[in-house]
């Protein structure tokens, strides 16, 4: 080590220009380096979720979640398997160890998965696309006076969301609060009794009537024209004149034996913001192992492009309510004033017990290289920067820099 320092003196000025060619590397490393406000530092963990909507939580457990417990028994490197059955709902959580990388670990579940026997009801797991540190950006869907939450929450559902899950890196979108429009058919059982009808008969009419149909083709000469039956249902008058059955010669519709109206699905949560108690919210998940701020501006970019276009119905817009660029910024901010701050209290150290003006501003000096090479490292192996992995590599360089100065600074004395 003697050596490196005492050649390193000797040729000042190529040791100079090296150094200012780490800083000017580190500067563009910092500009094209993907930097996260956080890692996400627990092992693997894959979401299963099944669904099967009317199911008791005794019924979930017997016949969704042991069913699927049982089938991850016995994939390596799982350190724990939770499960929680609820009302239609099972979430089986299968922990890993550090030896398998995420995407390892969610192709042995799938496998695992593809061997299970069927479920009742045909019932298909899921795995969940969540993600510790997946959310980015939570935004609300504002309208003009007389938009109710209903009219928003459809405008969320059927227009934005699918928009959303189009943009490289997003996962999926989470929508939240509002209301989920229903269109609710209430059947009145002494007009089924009197039609000689059963509710499976009034459901089986629904199912078959809100479908297309394909045909033959009609030859015309040398021309032919495609036949299909267009039944897709658009409104509530649709609804009221599907046919049930028959009587005698006069139809049964839907409207003979119930009432048809506009309604919405039980809520099962509710947002709020400032001083609306009830609002309608999207919240943008990030792919694993995508840049985040990439991503964010891609977001950004859509939301603009949507408020700006005819996209929407007029009035209605997209307000982000927070994404995870404040938080990068933030992170960003703090790293750069905590190195000023650190190299202001390392030369005040170091001239107070030293004495020596020239070996304070050296020592001080490590701690800026030590960042940019902390940087310049991190781009050339491909990984993002945050808090953890700049702090570690960039307090080990000033470590062994300082020592190894004070060193040779107190051999000489």
């Amino acid at each position: 080590m003697g050596g490196i320092i005492v050649a390193a003196l000797k040729q000042r000025v190529l040791v100079f220009v090296m150094m200012l060619a780490v800083f000017a590397g580190g500067v563009v490393a910092f500009m094209k380096l993907n930097i996260e406000a956080y890692p996400d530092p627990v092992p693997p963990l894959v979401d299963i979720i099944v669904q099967s909507p009317g199911s008791s939580a005794e019924e979930m457990e017997r016949s969704m979640t042991i069913p699927v417990e049982i089938q991850m028994a016995g994939v390596p490197n799982v350190t724990a398997i939770r499960t929680i059955s609820l009302f239609g709902l099972s979430d089986i959580k299968v922990q890993f160890t550090y030896d398998f990388t995420y995407q390892q670990a969610e192709q042995w579940v799938i496998n695992r998965l593809s061997q299970l026997p069927p479920l009742p009801g045909g019932v298909t797991p899921q795995i969940s696309p969540a993600s510790p540190t997946g959310e980015i950006m939570r935004y609300r869907v504002v309208g003009p006076p007389g938009y109710s939450v209903m009219d928003l929450k459809t405008i969320e559902d059927w227009m934005l969301e699918r928009r959303f899950k189009a943009v490289p890196g997003v996962v999926d979108v989470n929508g939240w609060g509002g209301k989920t429009k229903a269109y609710e058919v209430t059947i009145d059982q002494n007009k089924l009794i009197r039609y000689g009808l059963t509710v499976p008969q009034v459901i089986a009419a629904l199912n078959n009537a809100n479908a297309n149909v394909g045909g033959q083709t009609v030859n015309f000469g040398d021309q032919a024209a495609v036949v299909r039956g267009v039944g897709l249902i658009r409104s509530l008058d649709d609804i009221r004149d599907t046919m049930v059955s028959q009587n005698n010669t006069s139809p049964v519709r839907i409207s003979d034996v119930a009432s048809v109206s506009v309604g919405n699905q039980p809520r099962l949560g509710i947002a709020g913001q400032d001083a609306d108690d009830d609002i309608v919210q999207g919240i943008v998940l990030m792919r694993r192992g995508a840049e985040s701020m990439p991503t964010i501006r891609r977001v950004e970019a859509l939301i603009a492009k949507i408020n700006t276009s005819n996209i929407l119905p007029p009035g209605v817009h997209i307000e982000r309510i927070y994404d995870r660029s404040d938080l990068i910024k933030v992170t960003t901010h703090t790293v750069l004033h905590n190195m000023a701050e650190g190299m202001i209290l390392i030369f005040v150290l170091q001239y107070i017990f030293l004495g020596n003006i020239r070996a304070a501003l050296i020592t001080s000096a490590t701690i800026p290289f030590a960042l940019a090479f902390a940087v310049g490292l991190l781009l050339l192996l491909g990984e993002s920067a945050n808090l953890l992995s700049v702090g570690a590599i960039d307090f080990g360089l000033v470590v062994d820099a300082t020592v190894i100065m004070v060193e040779n600074i107190l051999r000489r004395l």
